[in-house]
């Protein structure tokens, strides 16, 4: 499993990229949350943090 964001629902709030134990998460110039799916753990710490609920396990 690796954390999915929904573009729609992303505010680009940047919780998930300082809360994200492996740094898989960052902003893209538009910010909005991007995961690297090879550096992503499946830990969800990311999705518990996300104030839009943009993200999900999948």
């Amino acid at each position: 499993m690796v954390a999915v964001i929904n573009v729609n629902e992303c505010v680009g709030c940047g919780t998930c990229v300082d809360e994200c134990p492996s740094e898989a998460i960052s902003l893209n110039g538009d910010n909005i949350a991007v995961v690297d799916a090879n550096e992503c753990l499946d830990c969800g710490a990311c999705v518990d943090v996300c104030p839009t609920s943009a993200i999900s396990m999948e």
